[in-house]
């Protein structure tokens, strides 16, 4: 399956997924343009983790298909969508809290280089130059440098949050999925991170964002899609989306005038 138009990194194509008999997903249809921002909101429970589940290959679908590229991924593994250029950044950091941020950095490097990380305990992690040297750049890149080889485990949540950000960067994705990137960060992280996010998407990287915290979704969206109970109820542009009286009902709790 693929789709026509050429500016349209990701199709999502009338995805459905139901759990025992809870429907997750039903009829699920967006597309995402190139070098675009995506958001994606909806009150708790509308089902936004588990579509990007089906965009990595975590999950099936039970009917659709997710198209990336003119690639549909839900023939894929996991580690095999990751090689085509889709990297998520986690609701829950996943970090290696024992290692240090460079290493941290430099091994999903070496697994986009070579299919899958192995660790030469010969060879070493510092052994690779031109990984170390693009680790540390990254680094730099999200302000994390100066604590490079700090353990990633004594990292506050919202500097936690960052480094798994660039654990994606570093593999140099074509699509970056982001699900809920400023949870349970302080107002300064989150605008560091609002920061650190406007300067990816002006290099042309193409973002699909789970966010609750409005401020950063009206930041950086260039459209939005919204879900609730599994569906898309609403789609459009920030202005569009948000004066919607469907979507003040279904997200914000408020009764049609």
């Amino acid at each position: 399956m693929t789709t026509s138009d050429k500016n349209i990194v990701l199709h999502v194509a009338d995805v459905h997924k139901s759990f025992g008999g809870l429907r997750a997903l039903s009829d699920v249809d967006l597309q995402v343009e190139e070098g675009k921002v995506h958001a994606i909101i909806g009150p708790n429970g509308a089902g936004k983790s588990t579509l990007l589940n089906v965009c990595i290959g975590r999950i099936k679908p039970d009917r659709g298909h997710v198209v990336f590229n003119g690639n549909t991924l839900d023939r894929h593994a996991p580690h095999e969508i990751n090689q085509l250029g889709v990297s998520r950044v986690f609701q829950t950091p996943e970090i290696f809290p024992d290692l240090s941020l460079l290493d941290n950095v430099m091994i999903p490097a070496f697994a986009k280089r070579d299919g899958a990380f192995r660790f030469n305990a010969m060879r070493g992690l510092s052994g690779e130059k031109d990984i170390r040297e693009e680790a540390e750049f990254t680094l730099q890149d999200i302000g994390l440098f100066e604590r490079r080889f700090d353990e990633a485990g004594s990292l506050s949540r919202g500097d936690k949050r960052r480094l798994e950000l660039a654990m994606c960067l570093i593999q140099k994705p074509k699509l970056l999925l982001l699900d809920e990137p400023t949870a349970g960060m302080a107002r300064h992280d989150t605008n560091m991170t609002i920061e650190l996010l406007k300067r990816i998407k002006a290099r042309g990287m193409t973002k699909v964002i789970i966010e609750h915290d409005m401020h950063v979704v009206f930041s950086l969206a260039d459209k939005i899609s919204v879900l609730a109970q599994g569906r898309i109820i609403a789609e459009g542009l920030p202005e569009e989306v948000r004066g919607n009286p469907k979507v003040k009902e279904a997200y914000l709790g408020e009764a049609h005038e």
